[in-house]
């Protein structure tokens, strides 16, 4: 899943706006899980520059070390990580959480996660593994669709009003399982949910033969700054079993994780106002 795009009243708006600067990384943002590879052509028209301007980028990047070609097609390299690196490395949660996250996987066999809200995703910044559970694999940076995660629904249940109106208003609601709750009245009332509960239970709505369930994690201020999780195979546990024998393990390392982070401080930077 592709980083979004900024905001469109941020593109040129300005005086402080560097066309290049978002013309180069609009070339990196052109490649993503889907299209690993691509030609020329295809990266014209994906960030809608000319085929003569989108090779200069392409070249540049190679120079730099974050493109790689065979002389026909381009894709990534693993240096363009260092781009979001520099970020995730500098927040203080996967410190914190990741031994937390270990001892969660440990006791229930599991794997366990943290992530953030992104704009309409999650993003993992910790995560614990202990088999391959999905079709795709997750690491640290991966994104997927808040409305269809455990975690993501605990990080908007967390928001407050003025972010959920926005955020209804832009997200690209899809059923992708034919489980997926994908309408806003049945988002709302889970969210309602989540909050009355304080955690929340995702069966197979985001892949089939997936359940999950997340609690969420606070800031200093109280605020739900991040959101922890343990993911199952559906054949492994039925849902009574998840509240009966993973929920309570998870609970007290989401505590556990709240109790450290008081002690250092705010676990990520302002992320806006998505918070209460």
């Amino acid at each position: 899943m592709g980083e979004p795009e900024p905001p469109t009243d941020m593109r040129g708006a300005s005086t402080d706006y560097v066309q290049s600067l978002g013309r180069g990384l609009s070339v990196i943002r052109a490649f993503d899980a889907e299209h690993p590879r691509r030609t020329l052509s295809d990266v014209a028209r994906a960030t809608d520059l000319t085929r003569a301007t989108a090779r200069r980028f392409l070249l540049t990047l190679v120079d730099l070390g974050y493109v790689r070609t065979d002389g026909s097609t381009f894709a990534l390299t693993p240096r363009v990580l260092e781009l979001g690196y520099s970020y995730l490395s500098s927040l203080s949660l996967p410190e914190i959480a990741g031994p937390h996250l270990e001892a969660l996987t440990e006791t229930v066999h599991e794997s366990s996660s943290v992530s953030i809200l992104d704009g309409d995703d999650v993003v993992y910044v910790a995560r614990v593994p202990v088999s391959r559970i999905m079709t795709v694999s997750i690491t640290i940076g991966t994104r997927f669709p808040a409305y269809a995660t455990s975690m993501g629904r605990v990080l908007l249940a967390g928001a407050d009003e003025a972010y959920l109106d926005a955020y209804f208003d832009r997200a690209d609601l899809v059923d992708l399982t034919g489980r997926t709750a994908h309408t806003e009245s049945s988002l709302r009332a889970e969210l309602d949910r989540v909050r009355e509960q304080g955690f929340c239970i995702v069966d197979q709505e985001l892949e089939v033969g997936l359940r999950s369930l997340a609690a969420p994690l606070h800031g200093p201020d109280g605020s739900v700054d991040a959101a922890v999780n343990i993911s199952t195979p559906a054949a492994r546990y039925s849902l009574d079993d998840l509240t009966s024998t993973l929920l309570p393990a998870l609970l007290r390392a989401a505590a556990a994780i709240d109790t450290d982070v008081s002690r250092v401080g705010s676990t990520t930077p302002d992320r806006g106002s998505h918070h209460a």
